[in-house]
């Protein structure tokens, strides 16, 4: 294993993308620079160790500049309520992954996928559609020792392929994106895989096809997080019999 800046990459994802998405990140952290990222953990996953924002806009403005061109915002970035919920069910139940392959979907940072991998998943594949995610995410994991297969399609359309079991912390974070990841949960579930989301409440969950396996309690964070959230459920399809949902 070789380093650049002090974080550690594997030689074969190196890419001018990791350069300079760890220009000013290091391990052990230099001192605090606001657009910058540094190697550290969540708050309910402290196995797991991130490249995230001091500041994510701060950031997005800096990475921008670098490109010389308009770029999504970087929710690679930040350890979101949702995957922080869902990465810790999965280190807390790890039979639920152990020897089995597994599908993280819109990995972000590779938080979920990372703590699946940590658990003892046979193979694990981070799905994200952003180039920056998929240079996080192989950061990330060789940040934390860990082996992952990295996917930048769209997979919303499927049903997960192959993967026995499908993840996706804070998929439903908007009404947009909650009609393309439900439909897809359904087929996932009923081809016979496992499916477990992650979501703080907000909004777009329906109540009448998914329901909470359950609930932790978020402590307090930064602005960095975007957003102030004081619960994360873990979700997987409805069963026959009606369940407690968020808000209720």
């Amino acid at each position: 294993m070789k380093t650049y800046s002090g974080a550690p990459y594997a030689p074969d994802t190196h890419s001018a993308l990791q350069r300079r998405l760890l220009r000013n990140a290091s391990l052990p952290a230099r001192a605090t620079q606001a657009d910058a990222l540094r190697l550290r953990t969540a708050p309910l996953v402290p196995e797991v160790h991130l490249f995230l924002a001091e500041d994510p806009v701060l950031l997005w403005a800096r990475i921008e500049a670098d490109a010389g061109t308009r770029l999504p915002a970087p929710f690679w970035a930040t350890a979101w309520a949702g995957g922080q919920g869902l990465a810790r069910y999965v280190l807390d139940h790890p039979d639920l992954v152990a020897g089995r392959t597994v599908l993280d979907l819109a990995s972000g940072s590779g938080l979920v996928a990372i703590a699946a991998a940590q658990a003892g998943a046979a193979e694990v594949t981070a799905n994200d559609i952003d180039g920056y995610a998929i240079a996080a995410i192989q950061a990330n994991a060789n940040a934390n020792g860990v082996r992952l297969i990295c996917d930048d399609r769209d997979l919303t359309d499927g049903d997960g392929g192959d993967a026995e079991v499908v993840l996706a912390g804070d998929c439903l974070y908007s009404a947009e994106l909650a009609a393309r990841f439900v439909p897809f949960v359904a087929r996932a579930a009923a081809r016979g895989a496992t499916v477990l989301l992650g979501d703080p409440g907000r909004g777009h969950a329906p109540e009448t096809e998914l329901e909470t396996v359950t609930t932790y309690d978020l402590p307090a964070t930064s602005a960095a997080d975007y957003e102030q959230h004081e619960k994360s459920y873990v979700l997987r399809p409805a069963s026959r019999v009606p369940a407690m949902r968020p808000g209720r």
